[in-house]
């Protein structure tokens, strides 16, 4: 199975915001600048995010984003499966069709792959996620290294400002 940079994104990008909407809305912004992921992909994202209602858009200042639940009853294989990220680890997607429209001769073995990779994620969630100490330290990091690349950008747009 590949997981591409959408399912990985999703991920990321949900995790980011269940750590830290926990206080208010957080902006695509502010994930762009902590998961180094660009706006217009992260924008993609979260309109399918949203369609699946995992996510809700809050508006005016101090606007952003926020879980639509709780972080508990959000599961990986969802959010994979809200950016239409397939987890086959298939040729054929899992329609039955990779030799001549037929199944080939390893076709059940790795539908059964599959299977278990989805259910091992569809059995953690967010909220697990959230509680382990690496995911807090880290979280912790990415948001001390954006603070100072916001007051770089502060510092040199006063700087570069005409008299």
């Amino acid at each position: 199975m590949r997981l591409t940079t959408k399912g990985r994104y999703a991920v990321t990008a949900m995790l980011d915001l269940a750590f830290h909407s926990q206080i208010k809305p957080v902006t695509l912004t502010e994930i762009a600048t902590r998961q180094t992921i660009s706006l217009s992909y992260l924008e993609q994202l979260f309109a399918r995010l949203r369609r699946a209602g995992m996510v809700k858009g809050v508006r005016g200042p101090g606007g952003g984003y926020m879980l639509c639940g709780q972080a508990s009853d959000i599961n990986i294989a969802d959010i994979i499966a809200a950016v239409d990220e397939p987890i086959h680890a298939t040729k054929c997607g899992g329609e039955a069709n990779c030799q001549k429209d037929q199944a080939c001769l390893t076709h059940d073995l790795w539908m059964g792959l599959s299977d278990q990779i989805r259910e091992y994620l569809k059995g953690i969630t967010l909220g697990e996620l959230l509680e382990k100490n690496s995911v807090q330290e880290i979280a912790g990091r990415q948001e001390q290294e954006a603070q100072r690349v916001i007051e770089v950008h502060r510092h040199v747009g006063v700087n570069a400002s005409p008299s």
